[in-house]
């Protein structure tokens, strides 16, 4: 038996995704015509969602997401980081290395979930929160790689030295696209530290990460 739905919470939500996917902003005959829907639903649907600052429009009349959208990320990012944790503990305990889901946060890479391996005697430190540049390290690397398929590499994992500083070596993977999150999951480690399993490992652990999201 199908479920019941609202086809007015429906039509906004596709509004937002829609408004996600472009910078310019779209108008109301271009939401309209995707929508396949009225300019007067359009505009009914775009100032709801501006009363609660999740669309905003510029002087020109294009639609674009609001602020309000802010405050609802970051309630994202703990329920991620609840999920992919014990993916991600037991992928550092199999390679005996720290362990990482990085999400991509405008031109950087953002670390919202670690692991650390529970039986090793010494092990790169890595925490919450820590930024960098997605075209520096493996975890914003595998992110641009997923970007542009010309940039992919073999095996489906990213392999760059210096990830959070001089003897550090990271091993990245990006989460498959359908999972909703723009991330990677990877390992730190020291360098010469690295047996030939990592990166597939690291790739499965996408993947198991990913399942979870879905």
């Amino acid at each position: 038996m199908t479920a019941e739905t609202s086809q007015t919470l429906d039509r906004g939500l596709r509004v937002l995704k829609l408004l996600a996917g472009t910078d310019r902003g779209l108008t109301v005959t271009e939401l309209s015509r995707r929508l396949g829907v009225n300019r007067t639903v359009v505009y009914r649907l775009l100032a709801t969602l501006e009363q609660h600052a999740l669309v905003r429009r510029d002087a020109g009349g294009r639609a674009r997401v609001g602020v309000g959208v802010l405050g609802l990320g970051r309630q994202v990012h703990p329920l991620v980081r609840e999920a992919a944790l014990p993916a991600l503990r037991e992928l550092a305990d199999d390679v005996g290395a720290t362990a990482h889901l990085t999400v991509a946060d405008g031109n950087e890479a953002m670390a919202i979930a670690v692991a650390e391996p529970s039986w090793t005697d010494y092990h790169v430190a890595y925490r919450p929160g820590i930024r960098h540049p997605l075209e520096h390290g493996a975890a914003g690397q595998a992110i641009l790689a997923a970007r542009c398929p010309d940039m992919e590499r073999e095996g489906g994992f990213v392999v760059g030295d210096g990830e959070i500083g001089a003897g550090v070596t990271g091993t990245a993977a990006a989460l498959p696209p359908d999972c909703g999150i723009e991330g990677s999951v990877g390992v730190v480690m020291f360098n010469g530290a690295a047996p030939s399993r990592v990166g597939p490992r690291v790739v499965r652990a996408a993947e198991e990460v990913a399942a979870l999201l879905r």
